[in-house]
């Protein structure tokens, strides 16, 4: 426990010394399930060659309701301490289109018998997309809303760490380092649209019974200019088939989640959002789909069950 302890006072005075400005990422109610799409640190954790899938619909109902579509692949090397993969991530809101491409490196260092921590790199790049012209205007002849917000190539890298066991994990990261602004390929227009945005995450595994554990878990994501928002879960596995659980994220909305462990290869996972603002009156929820395949390209003699 003294270590735990030691780690969350430094994470905590690591994420307190550093500012930002700017909006919240896409974010994700099956976060629990995959961390790979916020922090680097987390590839290899699994032991296995794997590929998710994951589609959010955000606020179904309204037009031009936010979109993601996100495919993420991690394995570990022959080296068990070496794990590599990438996320590609397509974000719609409105006419604003970003594609997002990260390469992720982690390697992990072992801290005991059951506990690691794994330090992470990533690189890649954001192509963004707005048009100007298309939106509908009070006076068509606005200068201002003419072109189209264009920027094919910017590069970003960010950095996490990921302490494990067991029974428990710490999440910290820090995605995109570098910040971005978009400009305009008509008249200058310009906007800082990629900002830091740091991810605080934790959880625990209690042993309730023989055919039942139970994972209460959270995530803090921060962002100067932003509201502070943490997202609170519990989530309960019933004879290692079925993950069923409800969060709560703060201002935003309520939730319920599942997933079907169809087998050691096949999850299959649900989430439901409703929420807790005016939207509620003209939204119809928000929906995600997750899939995840496994496969154990290189044999190991013990893998570890999985539980985060």
């Amino acid at each position: 426990m003294k270590i735990i302890k030691k780690v969350i006072l430094a994470l905590l005075m690591i994420m307190g010394a550093l500012i930002s400005k700017g909006q919240q990422d896409p974010m994700y109610s099956q976060y629990i399930f995959n961390l790979q799409t916020v922090n680097p640190a987390y590839v290899g954790y699994w032991q296995t060659t794997a590929f998710t899938l994951l589609s959010r619909d955000q606020w179904v109902g309204l037009n031009g309701h936010p979109s993601t579509q996100t495919f993420s692949f991690q394995t570990p090397l022959k080296s068990e301490n070496v794990g590599i993969g990438f996320n590609v991530v397509l974000d719609k809101v409105g006419l604003e289109k970003r594609a997002l491409f990260n390469v992720d490196y982690s390697y992990k260092i072992r801290l005991s018998e059951k506990t690691s921590l794994r330090f992470g790199i990533e690189g890649g790049f954001t192509n963004y997309s707005n048009n100007l012209s298309q939106y509908v205007q009070n006076d068509p002849n606005d200068p201002l809303f003419r072109g189209t917000v264009d920027n094919k190539f910017m590069p970003n890298f960010g950095a996490g760490m990921f302490l494990s066991s067991e029974k428990y994990f710490l999440s910290l990261s820090l995605p995109k380092i570098l910040e971005n602004s978009y400009q305009s390929n008509v008249n200058n227009f310009s906007t800082t649209s990629e900002v830091r945005h740091f991810f605080f995450a934790g959880g625990l595994l209690y042993d309730l019974s023989e055919n039942l554990k139970f994972k209460p878990s959270f995530m803090a994501k921060a962002v100067a200019g932003s509201p502070f928002e943490y997202d609170l879960s519990a989530n309960f596995l019933i004879a290692d088939k079925f993950w069923v659980g409800a969060m709560y994220r703060s201002g935003d909305a309520v939730g319920f989640n599942a997933q079907w462990i169809i087998n050691k290869k096949l999850r299959f996972g649900y989430a439901y959002d409703i929420t807790t603002t005016d939207l509620q009156n003209y939204s119809k929820g928000v929906h995600e789909v997750m899939v995840t395949y496994e496969l154990v390209i290189v044999k190991r003699r013990y893998i570890s069950p999985r539980y985060f």
